[in-house]
């Protein structure tokens, strides 16, 4: 039996999560292909022998013994900075041991700066994103505190009506922060940033409010009036306290009584007249005629006063309330109506002693009230006088009166603030002091590196390389005056600033190779190479597809020498080994074009996850030829197959509804030729019923259909491939019926026969 050959790397056992506990160990020879869809576990293979984990090396070599080189997303990003400014891509023609030593210890001294750098970075980011969530609170929390008063006065608020403009609007005012009567503003911002504001007119004033209370004459009101004459009429009237009975009675019927008593009939004696007259002295009437001119003065005091407080101006200010003010008057008038019927009755009565009530504690009341409305009349009044001044002014009070408002809220964002941009401060300077360190490490290890970098003869022999494959898609050129950063240049001359994910990819393998080519012309000290290919040709198009493909197999040959010498392709030695790692199945063909039969030293795998564990296959088999030797076989081929046994071992729903899917797929739609619309035709409407269960009720379950319907639903019209897409299925779902109605399929569509046939197949 035939042996593989064994290489530098004799073991490797993946141990990431993907792989944990599921023993997968294998023994890879010279020249290694991995074929697994995305998603498989491929790229596991290239880290592990990267980092050196679960590798067991040929005896008496350790990894300190190669340079690994492996191409992967990561070695893009590494190689590749930007899209027009590429790090050199050098070869080491000599190795010089001191600078080399040299250059060692300033790129450690460089990490740990570029660490420090970092750290710092970082916390100061994190201090950063503190601040800003800090004032991102402190807007929240202005914003919702102050709705009602914003709301009452948005005109002051003119370009501060967002949270983040508003908060720096509080801050800036904070300084001058202070409370303000808030019905007194509202009063000032109504009419300063009103439209229709206009001028009114004020309330009549009372001059004198005591004016009735101290009227000359108000003292007759206490004294009684009588006749002081000496007739015995006149005596006995006085006795009996009838002199204005007497008085009042003479005047109604003097003249009208024809010398009889109007109260008894009887004859009046001839000296009445004068008797009468005798009862009334000069001294009496000039008291009644006092007391007349006391009341005549009262009211005519009490009109002049009176009349101009009810004549009220004809608008009123809108803030004014007159029921107050009218109920006051009213009150007035009523204590003025008592007082005038008090003094009518002593006129009737002038023996009668009367009081009357003061009426200046009432006038000053409304009095109070007048000068109240009026203040607010004058207020407005005001403001229109100087509209653009007041309006300033009652900007900034609005203004001090929220900042008042949020006075705790400021102090406690700028305490965080101030503490936060102390610690800030404080990573700033290290930063700085970081990066002049760091930079400092550059220029001397550029200094070092100017002893044996090249990079244009390797820019030269990309450039050669894309010339003499045909490519006419981009050339690369030193960018001018830049050393070492290099520009794309399109074939009409100008400067690709944006490059495809392809093209990226495309460019940072032409430098990866031209770094695996380099060994080749060194002078044996350098050390020798194992290469890992993982995903090479990911978003290229196919012209870069076959340089690629065209740059491997140049790989490989050279790895293949190592087993068997003269190779006409390619020459040396440098490859020791190469891991070459894809899901593309034309790049896969590509590059093992006949080297199936290299079976000593070429090693196929086949890479699968199931229930989310990967495996790793070894693809080989019995020769048919010879039954005691075994062969490879190449999986891509067998790809459907391939399928086949992955239903098998599925034991999950997502994953199985996800194969059951492909298998449709790529055997009725490619192999069959049968369209999406026909085969959802022929299975789900034709064929509805046999998927449709009764018992014993009659009642129908549609579980199956259902299943079939889910199966068929992201079936490809125009798929020219095995379609890798995994595509959602309840957790919940039986796993037995679900292959049960997989199979259905298959009968219904008459290929019974091949489903048994994919079923027993080995």
């Amino acid at each position: 039996m035939r042996e593989k050959i064994t290489s530098e790397i004799i073991r490797l056992a993946p141990n990431e999560a993907t792989y944990k506990d599921c023993g997968v160990c294998i023994t890879p020879t010279l020249i290694n292909f991995f074929f697994g869809n995305n998603g498989s576990g491929k790229s596991t293979i290239g880290k592990t022998i990267k980092v050196d984990s679960g590798v067991t090396w040929r005896t008496g070599k350790s990894v300190s013994d190669y340079t690994i080189h492996v191409y992967n997303q990561d070695y893009i990003t590494a190689n590749l900075s930007s899209y027009h400014n590429l790090p050199g891509v050098f070869t080491v023609n000599e190795v010089n041991a001191e600078i080399q030593r040299k250059v060692e210890e300033k790129y450690a001294e460089k990490k740990a700066a570029a660490d420090a750098f970092k750290t710092a970075t970082d916390e100061k980011k994190k201090k950063q994103d503190a601040l800003d969530q800090a004032f991102a609170t402190f807007q929240t929390e202005c914003w919702d505190n102050t709705t009602d008063i914003r709301n009452a006065f948005r005109s002051t608020q003119t370009g501060k009506m967002q949270k983040r403009s508003f908060a720096e609007e509080v801050l800036l005012r904070s300084e001058s922060a202070k409370e303000h009567d808030v019905d007194a503003l509202k009063r000032l911002y109504d009419v300063a940033y009103s439209a229709d504001a206009k001028r009114y007119a004020e309330f009549t004033t009372i001059p004198d409010s005591t004016v009735l209370d101290t009227l000359a004459g108000r003292a007759i009101l206490g004294e009684i009036i009588v006749s002081s004459a000496d007739t015995p009429f006149a005596q006995f009237v006085k006795a009996i306290n009838a002199t204005t009975w007497v008085q009042q009675g003479h005047s109604q019927f003097h003249g009208a009584v024809n010398g009889k008593c109007p109260y008894c009939q009887q004859d009046l004696p001839a000296t009445f007249e004068e008797d009468i007259r005798a009862c009334f002295d000069a001294q009496y009437q000039e008291s009644v005629n006092a007391l007349g001119g006391f009341y005549e003065s009262y009211k005519n005091a009490a009109n002049t006063l009176f009349a101009p407080l009810q004549r009220t101006p004809s608008e009123l200010y809108p803030g004014i309330d007159l029921t107050p003010y009218t109920d006051k008057l009213a009150a007035i008038k009523g204590v003025i109506s008592a007082n005038l019927q008090a003094i009518a009755e002593k006129k009737n009565d002038p023996s009668k002693v009367v009081t009357i009530e003061d009426v200046a504690p009432m006038l000053d009341e409304l009095s109070a009230i007048i000068e109240g409305f009026n203040k607010l009349i004058r207020e407005n009044n005001a403001v229109l006088d100087e509209k653009p001044r007041k309006q300033a002014e009652c900007k900034t009070a609005v203004w001090e009166h929220i900042a008042f408002m949020l006075a705790d809220e400021v102090s406690r964002y700028k305490a965080s603030k101030a503490a936060l941009e102390r610690e800030m401060s404080t990573l700033t300077a290290t930063i700085a002091a970081q990066r002049s360190a760091e930079a400092d490490i550059a220029r001397e290890i550029t200094e070092l590196n100017k002893g044996y970098i090249n990079t244009s003869a390797t820019i030269d022999s990309v450039n050669m390389l894309l010339r003499d494959s045909g490519f006419q898609g981009f050339s690369i050129r030193e960018k001018p005056d830049t050393p070492n950063v290099y520009e794309v240049i399109r074939p009409d001359g100008t400067i690709a600033e944006n490059l495809s994910e392809g093209e990226r990819n495309f460019i940072a393998f032409l430098y990866f190779y031209h770094q695996i080519k380099g060994s080749e012309s060194a002078d044996g000290g350098q050390k020798e190479k194992i290469v890992v290919i993982d995903d090479p040709v990911s978003s290229m198009d196919s012209s870069a597809l076959f340089i690629v493909s065209a740059l491997v197999r140049e790989m490989i040959e050279v790895c293949a020498n190592n087993a068997i010498g003269g190779n006409p392709v390619a020459s040396g030695r440098y490859i020791k080994q190469i891991f070459i790692l894809t899901h593309n199945a034309y790049f896969h063909r590509e590059i093992t074009y006949n080297r199936v039969r290299d079976y000593q030293f070429v090693n196929f795998y086949l890479i699968t996850k199931v229930d989310n564990r990967s495996g790793i296959r070894i693809c080989v088999k019995k020769n048919p030829d010879v039954l005691t030797e075994e062969i490879n076989y190449n999986p891509v081929q067998n790809s459907y197959a391939a399928l086949w046994e992955e239903y098998r071992d599925v034991t999950t729903p997502i994953p199985l509804m996800n194969v059951i899917r492909r298998i449709l797929e790529y055997y009725f739609l490619q192999l069959c030729g049968y369209d999406g619309a026909t085969l959802r035709q022929r299975i789900l409407k034709d064929n509805k019923d046999k998927f449709i269960k009764r018992d014993e009720s009659g009642k129908e379950d549609y579980t199956q259909y259902q299943m079939a319907s889910a199966m068929l639903s992201y079936i490809n019209a125009n798929s020219v491939g095995i379609n890798d897409g995994i595509n959602f299925v309840d957790d919940c779902v039986d796993i037995e019926q679900t292959k049960e109605t997989f199979k259905m399929v298959f009968a219904l569509m008459n290929q019974e026969q091949h489903y048994e046939m994919m079923m027993g197949s080995n």
